[in-house]
């Protein structure tokens, strides 16, 4: 007899809601073992009850909602989880937004400010919201900016490099100056604001960015977003 809680919860839902002002944003990760209950109503009823705790600002949900997680870990006969949770609130001037992909197998929230009140509530600040909730759904970047990637992880990349077939022999001066590419490299695919945008490749995030900026004559700030996928670390 397999014990229920050593399953794998490795299915389920990704739901995302926001307050009737649009000021939070609550997402959450709520695991099942398999796909077919994850579809239930009775299970995403269960994921949205989760996902209105976090809304109001309950720390805890797993303690707040322990009689619920019963009563659905008996109705399922399945190993339940409240896997993760996030609350945006907004701060200062600008949206936040959510997007839910692919039935709610990801989840996105992102945080963009501007300077003037009227940006904010414009159509082209709104479209770049959205915009970027699909970039960060569709190539999952792990920072904002350049700024944030630790150095660890950049002299790692290097490493690699460094003991690639591709530089054996080579001099150290041909080699550096490789490796300045493939940082950039590398910040092009983890870094928000590097990467290719979605929907027009040719441009990165910061052209888009800097597009918005001059449609709007105001200065945009991605400050943070958190991406979901179920399952994944």
């Amino acid at each position: 007899q397999v014990k229920r809680a050593d399953k794998e919860s490795k299915e389920g839902i990704i739901k995302a809601i926001a307050s009737d002002d649009g000021k939070t944003i609550a997402m959450t990760e709520v695991n099942t073992e398999t796909d077919f209950v994850a579809k239930t109503d009775n299970f995403k009823k269960f994921a949205e009850a989760v996902t209105r705790q976090v809304l109001a600002g309950v720390e805890d949900p797993v303690a707040a909602m322990k009689d619920e997680l019963m009563t659905i870990v008996s109705q399922t006969g399945e190993n339940v989880k409240i896997r993760r949770t996030c609350r945006y609130v907004l701060s200062g001037t600008g949206q936040i937004a959510f997007y839910i992909h692919m039935g709610g197998k990801v989840g996105v929230v992102v945080e963009v400010g501007c300077g003037k009140e009227e940006t904010a509530h414009s159509p082209a600040f709104g479209e770049l919201v959205h915009d970027l909730t699909l970039q960060i759904a569709a190539a999952a970047p792990r920072y904002v900016t350049s700024d944030e990637v630790p150095a660890d992880a950049i002299e790692t990349e290097k490493e690699i490099a460094r003991n690639s077939d591709r530089f054996k022999g080579k001099p150290d001066n041909i080699v550096e100056n490789a490796l300045k590419g493939i940082v950039n490299k590398f910040f092009s695919d983890v870094c928000l604001v590097n990467q290719p945008f979605v929907k027009e490749p040719k441009q990165t995030v910061t052209d888009v960015l800097k597009a918005c900026e001059k449609a709007t004559g105001d200065k945009i700030t991605i400050k943070r977003f958190t991406r979901f996928q179920l399952g994944a670390a």
